[in-house]
């Protein structure tokens, strides 16, 4: 299982063709670690080591699959908060070398998986040098916002500051991981259909998601959604039917028969967000079914008018932050996927 990702599409194709997929220049080998992951740090072991490394990355999504290995004993740390990414390590062969909880560390061999919230948590590891990773770099962001759609509220941090070594050979984890490699396109240099790569998006932080909570001790079915009152998912209700029409929080309050500060008040305490934050998202979903669903030669103000955007900069401003794409790029793919 996994043996190919990266290496080849599930036709056999071999991807990635006229690319730097290997390197023995530790300037190209960071360079590569910044862009994919985020800034930090690196130091062979061996002094004086070179390293001989596969630098390989594709992104389904806003996730960013990469194959990698320094190909020398390595320690990197110093990972960049600031980027906002979580970092899932799939360990391939070899051995890795991970914090989890206080000063305890743990040695991911072949089969074991390893997620790591570096915007919330320091982070560092030690490859063997034999070793053989498939990496998931992940946007924090995009796993609340899977957390919010899917069970109506946001985790706090101690969820997210749970290092936590998951998964086993043949687990349903890997098996996923397995048929996003094989669902690359390398006619495509990706997945080339939107509708596919949005599903297998969500799917694959639907799971990790699930792993994490399970690890963690949290009910994600009967936590905080289940704590929440009445008003705070009725609200959610009235604004995911009516996003099109954009009610204002006031509008949405009286409906309720409560006050604007005492909706805001339950969504801040019981989902982690604003009540505005959840109907822009809710917006923003409807605007990005209705670009996948628009007819041959639609543009982005046609589409998006009617839903009642008007300031389309601001819209796609908003739009790219959450789905990691511009407005026009969605419809684009749609098209190319026709």
């Amino acid at each position: 299982m996994l043996e190919t990702a990266l290496l080849e599409d599930g036709n056999g194709d071999p991807l990635l063709n006229g690319k730097l997929n290997e390197s023995r220049d530790w300037a190209v080998v960071n360079g590569f670690c910044e862009r994919t992951y985020m800034p930090l740090s690196t130091r062979p072991l061996v002094r004086g080591s070179d390293p001989d490394a596969t630098i390989r990355m594709l992104k389904i999504g806003r996730i960013a699959f990469s194959r990698f290995c320094f190909g020398t004993p390595t320690r990197a740390d110093d990972f960049d908060p600031s980027s906002g990414n979580i970092i899932v390590v799939n360990t391939l062969r070899g051995s890795v070398r991970h914090p989890v909880d206080g000063n305890t560390a743990f040695d991911t061999r072949a089969g074991d998986s390893y997620v790591v919230d570096c915007s919330r948590i320091d982070y560092w590891n030690i490859a063997d040098g034999q070793d053989l990773q498939l990496n998931l770099t992940i946007p924090h962001a995009l796993m609340e916002e899977t957390a919010e759609r899917w069970y109506g509220f946001v985790p706090e941090d101690d969820l997210w500051r749970k290092r936590l070594v998951f998964g086993k050979p043949q687990s349903a984890w890997l098996s996923l991981l397995d048929y996003a490699a094989r669902s690359l396109d390398a006619h495509h240099d990706g997945i080339g259909d939107p509708l596919i790569e949005q599903r297998i998006e969500e799917t694959i932080c639907l799971e990790l998601l699930r792993n994490w909570a399970r690890a963690a001790g949290l009910s994600l079915d009967t936590g905080a959604r289940a704590a929440a009152p009445r008003y705070v998912r009725e609200a959610e209700r009235l604004m995911t039917e009516g996003a099109a029409a954009a009610p204002s929080i006031a509008e949405i309050a009286l409906k309720l028969g409560v006050s604007a500060r005492s909706l805001s008040e339950g969504f801040r305490r019981f989902r982690g967000i604003t009540p505005h934050a959840f109907l822009n998202a809710r917006r923003l979903d409807g605007l990005r079914q209705a670009l996948l669903a628009a007819a041959p030669g639609a543009t982005v103000a046609a589409v998006a008018r009617p839903l009642g955007y008007v300031n389309l900069s601001a819209m796609a401003a908003s739009y790219q932050a959450r789905f990691g794409e511009k407005p026009a790029q969605t419809l684009r793919g749609r098209r190319a996927s026709i």
